[in-house]
């Protein structure tokens, strides 16, 4: 949950000099996709992405498997099969080596579950411990899956509950519970694998995976891109258990605070929605799930594909805001 906050970050990136000198870029980090494209041949292209950060939970062979489908998804998300891995390791030198074996093992059985294959990875002394892979996969070049193509007349799919950041905060402060911490677990260890299969099978316009921007942040860099609005029905949205309680706690993380500001006035939150609702649609997802922009007619067979699969709103013509919470 340490992501730098999204809209300095974007500032740095727009006065980056243009890369125009190859035209085999087809996704690059201009529309904030989930991972970059790289064309081969007509046939071929490379999936990159790289993701890691610190634990989100007690147990280092769970943090592990968490760190590895957290970086998984993100090539599923773009359509694309995930081949390879290459560790990121931040650990102190003096640290338990036991419990770093049990983190490296934990993301290497995650992989190879998904056939990833880890090849090598990096490693420096850190004082304070973050994990994670950069992973390359293949995709058709003409079947990719962007963020920036959803379309008016579509629904919207959301393939997990939310609430990981919440309740992550909530057990380093002891205050949540073991059902919350047990479902947030699991929630962050089920891979999107089975949802993109589904998407490639019946086709979609668009699909995002929900991590560090949250909810809304990820869906405001869909509708930015795709120049569309959405409409979210927020009694749409499956919370993970105690989510709000801990809310009313203050168990926030700071990406809440730099979320809000990443999408600025371009929500527009009904009066309905409480306070509380608020900061669970800001709050940093890991290894979140899936936001499909999907035709209304083939909504159907998705959900009957992916059954945790939830309609969480609509795709309508470019408005004022680029988000409406309803």
């Amino acid at each position: 949950m340490a992501k730098l906050a999204p809209s300095e970050l974007a500032q740095v990136l727009s006065k980056l000099p243009k890369q125009d000198f190859t035209t085999d870029v087809l996704v690059g980090f201009e529309t904030s996709d989930d991972a970059g494209v790289f064309k081969l041949t007509d046939e071929i292209a490379l999936v990159q992405t790289v993701d890691f950060f610190t634990p989100v939970a007690d147990e280092p062979e769970i943090y592990g498997r968490v760190a590895a489908i957290n970086s998984l998804n993100d090539v599923y998300a773009m359509g694309g099969t995930p081949l390879t891995a290459l560790s990121i390791v931040c650990y102190p030198q003096k640290g338990d080596w036991e419990v770093l074996g049990e983190i490296l093992r934990g993301g290497q059985v995650a992989l190879n579950a998904e056939n990833v294959v880890v090849i090598g990875g990096h490693s420096v002394d850190d004082q304070e411990i973050k994990f994670g892979y950069c992973v390359t996969g293949i995709v058709d070049p003409t079947r990719v899956i962007r963020n920036s193509t959803a379309k008016e007349g579509d629904v919207l799919i959301l393939t997990k509950p939310i609430g990981t950041g919440v309740i992550s905060t909530g057990i380093k402060f002891g205050r949540a519970s073991e059902t919350a911490m047990k479902a947030a677990q699991k929630n962050m260890t089920i891979s999107a694998r089975e949802a993109s299969k589904a998407m490639q099978k019946i086709g979609v316009n668009a699909c995002t995976d929900i991590t560090g921007f949250g909810l809304l942040g990820h869906a405001f860099e869909m509708a930015n891109g795709s120049n569309v609005q959405l409409i979210i029905e927020a009694d749409k949205i499956e919370l993970l258990p105690d989510v709000l309680d801990l809310i009313e706690q203050k168990m926030l993380t700071r990406g809440d605070k730099n979320n809000r500001v990443y999408v600025g006035e371009t929500v527009n939150l009904s009066d309905n929605i409480t306070r509380e609702m608020q900061s669970a649609l800001f709050d940093p997802q890991t290894a979140g799930g899936l936001l499909i922009s999907i035709e209304a007619e083939k909504a159907e067979a998705y959900l009957k594909e992916i059954k945790d699969a939830k309609i969480i709103g609509r795709v309508e013509c470019a408005k004022d805001c680029l988000i409406t919470v309803e």
